[in-house]
């Protein structure tokens, strides 16, 4: 499960490497990116801003509406269930990252650990995306099982895409996307940190948005 990555390049080197339009001219995201906040995503042929993760609007003990929740990760063996399937058959996106954070270590003291492909600044993983009535237009990240480069620290982690998968991912039928969606076997490069996975201040708003996973 990842809440939260890193993507530290402008919008026209996105939309270089992805070879689109730059539609995000102007966009502002943090180079460190939580759920609810909006990032970078590549559809519909451009580069596009967004919020990260699907609003799920829940209720309090008296059945009064709360404040929506972001689902910024969406399970592989989900993807074709109710809340995703309209998402992952009309409506994949990839997104850029730069590396992507788990905690690792005691509760109460867990680090950050950062991970991203070996010998890239810049990667693709997959995701999806919706239109919103709540945060306008979404997006989520697809999870498959972690590799053994970091299953001890968590059993999830994004699924990565290679360049030469990027247009079957984008614009393949459902079943030619689903046989994207496997467990990452490319080298990954790690870097541990001392910085605490609690405790740093986040972006103004929205604070009271946290991730979620279905």
């Amino acid at each position: 499960m990842c809440n939260l990555y890193r993507m530290t390049k402008g919008t026209d080197e996105v939309a270089r490497m992805f070879a689109v339009t730059n539609g995000a001219v102007g966009a502002n995201f943090a180079e460190e990116v939580y759920p609810g906040y909006p990032g970078l995503v590549v559809a519909e042929g451009q580069v596009r801003q967004m919020a990260w993760g699907f609003p799920v609007v829940l209720k309090g003990k008296q059945g009064q509406p709360l404040k929506p929740k972001p689902v910024n990760n969406a399970r592989d063996d989900k993807l074709l269930t109710g809340f995703w399937r309209d998402s992952f058959v009309n409506r994949r996106c990839l997104i850029p990252v730069t590396q992507w954070a788990e905690a690792e270590g005691e509760a109460g003291r867990m680090t950050r650990t950062w991970y991203r492909l070996a010998g890239h600044d810049l990667f693709a993983v997959a995701g999806l995306w919706r239109p919103t009535a709540e945060w306008g237009h979404a997006y989520t990240m697809v999870m498959a099982d972690s590799c053994s480069q970091m299953a001890e620290v968590h059993d999830r982690m994004p699924v990565i895409m290679t360049r030469e998968q990027y247009g079957q991912w984008l614009d393949g039928t459902a079943d030619e996307a689903l046989r994207l969606v496997q467990t990452c076997d490319l080298e990954l490069h790690t870097e541990k940190t001392a910085e605490l996975w609690v405790g740093r201040p986040k972006p103004a708003e929205p604070a009271e948005r946290q991730g979620t996973l279905l």
